[in-house]
């Protein structure tokens, strides 16, 4: 099966959505499938995001896209985000009655709220409602649509999003992220609670260097609210991007992993730092509350991060067992098969 896929987040980006399609495309192709990826670099005319430089945005990408998937001829077209990119391939397929699949993978509404209510904190709302509808109308006239939890279906579901939902779950690198010796932040007073992600308002990170902690707080990442927080937190231990192997070993180096966010849809960087066999402490939110499902996994609290991590961090003993959980739900061939049955349905 030819398989295409359109996105607005791709390489030379870095973060989940990316992740997830360079992982779940080598599956496929592993199975024997021919997948292409179309993102932002296909296209000379781009520009930054406003708030966010490391992520372009393509212009008028409509008729160079459509020459490409005919060049192309995919059995399936696959749009991967809601953008500029994203809005001409759901234009593209209209227009041509072609079948499509999309992803709910960032929750966009929230995520663009916060950023207009940093400044003008009475838009929250209005922005966020708008948001909903425009997303709801993309999302609903797909075939099928691909998310990663029953809590965010739901929550989808009471927004009135009405595409056919099916699950696509994500997976760890597991000759990356393993348990082993902890080999990072021999200078650092333990307990170390790392946070990874992407160092933006989204991510929530305020409260976890808030959070009362005994030991040290680590921040792995980089983003547009770096030097502010480096400001405002110096106790802060911000030692900005690691990827591969290196964060392998950074992650597997701390005692409790923190996540902080309340408005991710899943959360990979949870999976992750499962199978390097550190305890999770977070919201009892989308995402979170999908994936920490056994008491020896982590804790989750309504309100309260710091109770959360000191309440994982008495979970020891168990890193072998998380790794094994990790090995066992979250693999991503299962991801690709998820992905391939779901293609192939709405071509029905």
């Amino acid at each position: 099966m030819k398989i295409l896929i359109i996105s607005d987040a791709w390489k030379p980006q870095i973060n989940g959505v990316v992740r997830t399609y360079e992982f779940i495309g080598k599956e496929l192709e592993n199975k024997g499938h021919t997948v292409q990826v179309i993102g932002p670099s296909d296209f000379p005319k781009r520009i930054p995001c406003p708030g966010y430089k490391e992520i372009e945005l393509v212009i008028a990408p409509y008729k160079r896209l459509s020459d490409m998937i005919g060049t192309f001829a995919p059995d399936h077209i696959h749009i991967a985000t809601e953008g500029p990119l994203g809005k001409a391939a759901h234009k593209y397929c209209r227009l041509n009655n072609r079948h499509f699949t999309t992803s709910y993978h960032t929750h966009f509404p929230d995520y663009i709220a916060k950023r207009v209510a940093k400044f003008q904190p009475f838009l929250y709302n209005p922005i966020k409602n708008s948001a909903i509808k425009s997303l709801r109308k993309f999302h609903n006239q797909s075939n099928a649509m691909m998310i990663a939890t029953q809590s965010l279906e739901d929550e989808l579901k009471s927004w009135g999003f009405t595409a056919p939902m099916h699950r696509l779950t994500r997976g760890a690198d597991l000759e990356i992220f393993h348990t082993g010796e902890k080999t990072e932040f021999k200078d650092l007073p333990r307990p170390i609670a790392v946070f990874v992600g992407r160092v933006a308002i989204e991510k929530n990170i305020e409260a976890f260097l808030e959070m009362d902690w005994d030991g040290s707080k680590v921040v792995i990442g980089d983003g547009p609210d770096m030097a502010e927080l480096q400001q405002k937190y110096p106790q802060g231990h911000f030692i900005g991007k690691k990827l591969g192997k290196d964060l392998g070993e950074h992650i597997r180096s701390a005692d409790v992993f923190a996540f902080p966010s309340r408005t991710d849809t899943f959360g990979m960087v949870l999976v992750e730092a499962m199978a390097c066999g550190l305890p999770i402490a977070a919201y009892n939110v989308t995402g979170p509350k999908d994936i920490i499902t056994e008491d020896f996994l982590g804790t989750l609290d309504e309100t309260d991060l710091s109770k959360a991590a000191y309440d994982a961090l008495s979970k020891t003993g168990y890193e072998q067992q998380r790794h094994a959980y990790v090995q066992k739900n979250y693999t991503w061939e299962r991801a690709a098969d998820q992905f391939i049955e779901i293609a192939l349905n709405a071509e029905q």
